[in-house]
């Protein structure tokens, strides 16, 4: 600090009152002590009004640092809830969902819009609470659109596993790397005959974290709510399951971090059914390099496995039977507890994937 401002700092705290000045006759700041070395007269500055108010300042700085933790919260939950909301506009309209889709667009900017640069925590609570309205919104008339279709029983006649795009792709893998029975793994890693077919945008965090839940084991810190820790937790478990770091590098440089970590999140959530985790991790990033690879059909092939298993076990409870040979493909996850919102259903089971 220089000594201009140190000037200037104290003149405001004398003007307070936290400081009081107590000058010499010469000007000077000393002490004169008396017998046994006690000071009996100190001049300079006297903090003695600080002292006395010590509670009242450590009072206001717990108020200063709980609003400052307020704040972040609140702007974490903007950052979330923006997200989501472009997100699900995006689905609709690429999936070519009923709705008036510019009217909700239209009031996504319009609440965006009153964001200012340095905005108080009570304007970005109001803004939240408008972009949650919206949200719900937007979900309802995905919903709306997903009941209509489940009460098609053609769609539902139609509609197929994407994992069976290719089915002569499994031997060959398995042939070449070992990695053992990639159908009963229930992972889609099959070339399809046009990825132009699949959607551009990328997967949704919450859709990755329903199909594959074994990663949150490994999260640090708490749970996941970022892509950054859900990177981190797919590092944390890359040694466990024997992948070797030149592999994890090859396919970060050839993927990108957050593709392959989704695609290590779905490896691990079948892993017993694949006996050489590395090499199959390597035989994805040879099939991305050639641009004949994308993570989608992994995910939705693991959703529709939790999704059968939820049904499965819902038309047990209600008497309804299943067959024997069914076998669940949850990863040993409780298949009462799954739950996969219809946002999700209709991206399984929507036009792209029939």
């Amino acid at each position: 600090m220089s000594l201009t401002t140190l000037r200037r700092n104290i003149a405001v705290l004398l003007d307070c009152g936290l400081v009081i000045r107590r000058d010499s006759p010469n000007g000077k700041r000393y002490a004169r002590k008396g017998q046994g070395g006690s000071i009996e007269q100190a001049y300079g500055f006297d903090l003695t009004p600080l002292l006395a108010r010590a509670d009242e300042f450590r009072q206001l700085a717990e108020i200063v640092e709980t609003e400052r933790k307020a704040l972040r919260v609140i702007k974490e939950r903007l950052t979330i809830c923006r997200r989501d909301v472009v997100k699900l506009i995006d689905a609709g309209i690429s999936e070519a969902v009923p709705g008036n889709w510019r009217r909700f667009r239209q009031r996504y900017d319009t609440t965006i819009a009153k964001l200012p640069r340095k905005p108080s925590r009570e304007l970005l609570e109001a803004i939240v609470n408008d972009l949650e309205d919206l949200w719900a919104d937007v979900h309802e008339t995905l919903e709306s659109f997903v009941i209509s279709q489940n009460m098609n029983p053609n769609e539902s006649q139609n509609g197929t596993h994407i994992q069976d795009s290719n089915p002569n792709l499994h031997s060959n893998d398995e042939s070449e790397y070992g990695l053992g029975n990639e159908a009963e793994a229930g992972l889609s890693v099959a070339e399809t005959d046009n990825l132009r077919t699949l959607p551009k945008r990328d997967l949704p965090l919450g859709m990755v974290l329903n199909a594959c839940p074994e990663i949150a084991t490994y999260a640090l810190g708490g749970p996941i709510r970022t892509w950054r820790d859900f990177v981190a937790a797919a590092e944390e478990v890359r040694p466990h399951m024997g992948v070797s770091p030149s592999a994890w590098q090859e396919a970060v440089e050839v993927m990108g971090k957050q593709d392959a970590a989704i695609t290590l999140a779905a490896i691990l959530q079948r892993t017993e059914h694949i006996r050489s985790r590395g090499g199959y991790l390597r035989s994805l990033v040879e099939k991305a390099q050639d641009d004949k690879f994308s993570a989608w059909p992994m995910i939705m092939a693991l959703l529709n496995a939790r999704m059968s298993t939820m049904e499965t076990t819902a038309a047990r409870k209600t008497g309804g039977g299943a067959d024997d040979g069914a076998r669940s493909t949850s990863g040993g996850a409780n298949p009462a507890s799954i739950e996969i919102s219809s946002a999700l259903e209709k991206s399984l089971r929507g036009k792209g994937w029939q």
